[in-house]
């Protein structure tokens, strides 16, 4: 380098188009959060049907879908059938035994509008997405929604 003044690495004008870039970027993501404009939301999907089940062992190894308000058993889960129904309803029970809920409130099963179905434990507020373990699986809770229909 000679004389006093260094010489630039940068050009002045690249310094000035990166400075005038970065101060439109926020002018634009300002806007565009403050208005909506050009913003993208995603559609969540809409319950479609839901039913409140209560579940019981019975001796004979089977599992009582039950009406939570009548107490009617409006279908059983026969003996070494379904097991991925049974597995998801012992891994809820366990969350209800760590704090210390009984088995007396409902659960919710509940179809949504982009095709997966859900049961959820209001009592502990866990949400099992029934649709991320395939179609069959999710297909044994559709099952368990027919038994319950429209009983009380």
């Amino acid at each position: 380098m000679s004389g006093a003044r260094a010489e630039r690495m940068v050009p002045r004008g690249a310094i000035l188009g990166a400075a005038a870039l970065i101060g439109f970027s926020l002018v634009v993501a300002s806007v565009s959060r403050l208005t909506g404009i050009g913003t993208v939301r995603a559609d969540y999907a809409k319950v479609v049907q839901s039913v409140s089940v209560r579940f019981e062992d019975r001796a004979d190894g089977g599992v009582a879908v039950i009406a939570p308000r009548s107490g009617a058993v409006v279908g059983i889960v026969p003996a070494g059938t379904d097991g991925f129904v049974r597995t998801v309803l012992r891994s809820l029970a366990f969350d209800r035994q760590r704090y210390g809920v009984d088995a007396e409130p409902a659960f919710v099963i509940a179809k949504w509008s982009d095709g997966h179905s859900t049961i959820e434990d209001p009592a502990t507020g866990r949400r099992v997405d029934l649709g991320a373990f395939g179609a069959v699986n999710m297909g044994a809770f559709e099952h368990v929604i027919a038994m319950r229909g429209n009983r009380p």
